[in-house]
């Protein structure tokens, strides 16, 4: 049963600490190493890759939007949908800071590939969880899902082409 959690101005700091949260747990693995080394310049790119400044703007666009949708789940009643949706949450949110010194540092495409496409398929049941406890919450995290989709598709021709 969906609920609707009220936001008010009293939210704001929880909100706040939210978006916080998740862009500095999504955000750290960048700080290992991302796409500027020299290993990840020689590849081969898709024709599909962005350029590579909308990655930043991107991620942290979603690690906003899933701030907020953590936050309307975690202020919502305690039950035993909300535990699932959280304990999913964690599962998802491990695997996505896994992938990236995965693919840069380790600079392993196949196992990366392991890692996002087990990501987007905890990601379909946690969107379902979380839209469970209120629709918008859900709703906040389909932008992931879809970025994360097409990240995998990134990574399958990464691998491909390299």
């Amino acid at each position: 049963m969906t609920t609707t959690v009220s936001l008010g101005r009293e939210d704001i700091p929880g909100v706040v600490a939210a978006i916080v949260l998740v862009n500095v747990v999504g955000g750290a693995p960048a700080a290992l190493g991302g796409p500027d080394s020299a290993w990840f310049q020689s590849l081969v790119k898709p024709g599909i890759y962005p350029p590579s400044w909308l990655f930043g703007v991107v991620w942290t666009t979603l690690f906003t939007l899933i701030g907020v949708a953590l936050y309307i789940v975690w202020d919502s009643e305690r039950t035993g949908t909300r535990r699932l949706a959280l304990a999913l949450f964690v599962g998802q949110m491990v695997l996505n800071v896994a992938w990236t010194p995965i693919f840069f540092q380790a600079q392993n495409l196949t196992l990366a590939l392991g890692v996002i496409l087990a990501l987007f398929a905890l990601l379909v049941p946690t969107t379902g969880a979380f839209a469970r406890v209120d629709r918008r919450a859900g709703l906040l995290l389909v932008p992931y899902l879809l970025w994360v989709a097409f990240a995998a598709l990134l990574n399958y021709r990464f691998l491909v082409l390299n």
